[in-house]
């Protein structure tokens, strides 16, 4: 297998570097199939979740169950029990035990340094101030069945508890023998998960958007998930909140001629192998960018098949090689691209990391790679894909925290400020607004 080198910016542009909107992604044929087999009709993926979801509202539990045993095969009950959580953990291996509550320990300690405080400012017009408190209760959903991810459950969870947040509930899909992963429940009693329940895809979503008897319901929603997660994400926005619809992993690394060729391969390879990743190098060293092409092509043979495959599929239809006349345009290009992993294995990463503008998280060096940020490096590893680095950050304690504006003023501040209201009401054409401020400066 040989991954495709771009020395056309223009074409890459159109090609491995373009961001196709949501609304726009092809279906594969094979997936329309599998949802006309499943729901009786031939309906896209968001009306098969839509229709999931309205079940779910109407129906609650019955529903839940009747979809799990539709897509799932799981007949099992919704709720796992917190000793089987408690007895996964004591039964787990003790340097996968020791590699939890070191990720635990990062995480906490990274996110404790971004918590903010309620305050308020007194003077002689009265106060303003901010009261910041947590969400009540959160949900996190954590990808399961053929690829369970118990470190989307750690970075998702541990913002959440140093946010404060009361109680947090886990939905994940039962894995094809019917089991949660019991490493996915491990994860659950090590940071303190208030309850799992093994409920996966769009119907997940619905029971804590909407609740039912069993599934309270929440007041945001984070985690990654498949095609029907995400729309369904999308779906319940408003009813409570979401941080974000993840999209598949992307990882652009940033290379020069000083960079190790196999570590380069080996960094585009970890975020290839996984399904519909985008792993793209940017280089202005062609020597590099060959070197780089045989180390993949060595490095994939060295994988298992199923890992071998998904990371051939992602490099050679959504990867690649752009070859640049130099880092600056380099950089330009990962801005417009607002990759979720930016890696630069370049020299003195330092001197350049004040050119990134929009990534999801920015990797120095080759000792700073992005798979320790999967796991254990200490920021949250849910990062913005799909080009929204633009405007979004990786899910963080904000996420779980709102504001409130505090207002109390007095009579001297009335007097001060109070016509400039009634004069902006006026201009707006709101009368009661500006009567509201008038009946207290004549009073």
């Amino acid at each position: 297998m040989t991954i495709p080198v771009f020395e056309d910016l223009s074409i890459a542009r159109r090609t491995i570097l373009r961001r196709v909107p949501f609304d726009e992604i092809d279906v594969p044929v094979s997936l329309l199939n599998a949802i006309e087999e499943r729901f009786g009709a031939r309906l896209t993926p968001a009306e098969a979740v839509d229709r999931i979801l309205r079940d779910v509202r109407e129906r609650g539990d019955d529903a839940l169950c009747d979809w799990a045993q539709r897509l799932d095969n799981y007949a099992g009950p919704l709720e796992i029990a917190p000793e089987h959580c408690a007895a996964a953990l004591a039964a787990l291996d003790p340097a996968l035990r020791e590699a939890i509550n070191l990720a635990i320990a990062r995480l906490t300690r990274f996110h404790q340094r971004q918590v903010r405080t309620s305050w308020i400012e007194f003077d002689a017009e009265g106060a303003l101030g901010q009261i910041i408190t947590p969400l009540r209760r959160v949900g996190i959903y954590v990808p399961g069945g053929a690829a369970p991810l118990p470190s989307s459950l750690l970075h998702a969870a541990v913002p959440a508890r140093v946010a404060g947040v009361e109680e947090i509930i886990v939905c994940t899909p039962p894995q094809r023998n019917g089991e949660i992963d019991p490493t996915v429940l491990a994860a659950a009693a090590a940071v303190g998960v208030s309850r799992v329940f093994a409920i996966g895809g769009a119907q997940a979503i619905g029971a804590m958007a909407y609740g039912t008897a069993s599934v309270p319901r929440v007041d945001k929603i984070v985690g990654p998930g498949n095609l029907f997660v995400v729309l369904a994400k999308r779906a319940v926005y408003g009813v409570v909140g979401i941080e974000s619809l993840p999209g598949p992993t992307e990882t652009l690394v940033i290379a020069d001629a000083h960079a190790n060729p196999r570590l380069v391969a080996a960094d585009l390879l970890a975020q290839a192998e996984h399904v519909l990743a985008s792993a793209i190098l940017i280089t202005p060293d062609r020597a590099l960018a060959t070197q780089v092409q045989a180390e993949v092509a060595r490095q994939l043979e060295l994988l298992p098949t199923q890992n071998a495959a998904a990371a051939a599929a992602a490099m050679t239809g959504r990867g690649g090689v752009v070859l640049v006349p130099d880092l600056d345009t380099a950089f330009e290009i990962a801005n417009e691209y607002a990759p979720e992993h930016l890696c630069l294995l370049i020299d003195d990463p330092w001197r350049h990391v004040g050119k990134v503008r929009n990534a999801g998280g920015v990797f120095l060096g080759e000792r700073s790679f992005e798979v320790l940020g999967d796991y254990v490096a200490g920021p949250s590893h849910i990062m913005p894909t799909g080009g929204t680095a633009r405007f979004a950050s990786p899910v963080n304690v904000d996420d779980f925290r709102k504001m409130i504006s505090l207002v109390a003023l007095n009579d001297a501040a009335l007097r001060r400020i109070g016509p400039a209201a009634a004069r902006l009401a006026d201009a707006e054409g709101l009368a009661a607004h500006a009567a509201a401020v008038r009946a207290r400066l004549e009073g």
